[in-house]
């Protein structure tokens, strides 16, 4: 990716505490981040160290306590919350690691599901074709008419990614999508998303998996909610990951 490509996303000292009786509980202090279009960036630190809460900031699902958050030149911080969940509808795709889907709902229907909340593509037709086509692209289009339940969990995850995609978002944020999966599962998940990427996309990924994050783009490294530099590691940087200090 071009180093003149357009800045998407734009964290400026952010800063989120939880009030606590004990006092202010930081989950985040004062990043500084900014994710390019079309990069794939793995954010990574342990327990705790606030990467969901990053993600969550940048999604628009919580709200810094301070500083500014900006995603294709919205500044999300500053939206009333019924705009920033019409907005997330239409331009953020979030992949869970528990998959998120209801239950009761086929795969293809809750692919279209963020199709209708948004109201995009006209008619119902319209959306079970486009599910279709997002379901083939993750490999998994024989499965559209059957029930989370009677598909595996790396299908499952698949399904959650065709969902994320379903409104064609700027970005897709990944919040641990492959911590409840075997190794070789996540390997094949991870693939989707490189493919993702291939195409344009651009992918915050949150990861407890240091070798998956050693294939994306750049590595985030989280720390008691801070921007860190990388660990050391013998050898230098396995992977060839640029480290990042905010």
């Amino acid at each position: 990716m071009s180093e003149s490509a357009g800045v998407l996303v734009n964290l400026m000292g952010v800063s989120k505490a939880y009030r606590t009786l004990a006092g202010d509980l930081y989950a985040l202090t004062d990043i500084d981040l900014q994710v390019r279009q079309g990069e794939f960036v793995a954010v990574v630190g342990k327990s705790g160290a606030g990467k969901s809460t990053l993600i969550n900031m940048i999604t628009g699902i919580d709200r810094p306590t301070s500083g500014a958050v900006e995603v294709g030149n919205q500044s999300i911080h500053r939206m009333s919350e019924d705009d920033v969940a019409t907005w997330r509808g239409r331009h953020v795709g979030v992949v869970f690691q528990f998959f998120q889907l209801l239950p009761m709902l086929t795969c293809a229907q809750n692919v279209m599901l963020p199709m209708d909340f948004a109201g995009l593509y006209a008619s119902p037709r319209e959306r079970r074709r486009r599910a279709l086509d997002l379901l083939e692209r993750v490999g998994i289009q024989d499965h559209a008419d059957k029930l989370p339940s009677e598909v595996s969990g790396g299908q499952r995850q698949r399904v959650a990614i065709a969902r994320a995609l379903a409104n064609d978002p700027m970005l897709v944020a990944a919040d641990e999508p492959t911590g409840n999966l075997d190794s070789r599962t996540a390997s094949d998940v991870f693939r989707v998303f490189e493919q993702l990427v291939e195409e344009g996309k651009t992918i915050l990924m949150v990861t407890h998996d240091r070798e998956l994050a050693s294939r994306t783009g750049r590595t985030v490294h989280l720390a008691d909610g801070a921007i860190v530099p990388a660990p050391a590691q013998a050898g230098g940087d396995a992977g060839g990951n640029r480290k990042v200090h905010g």
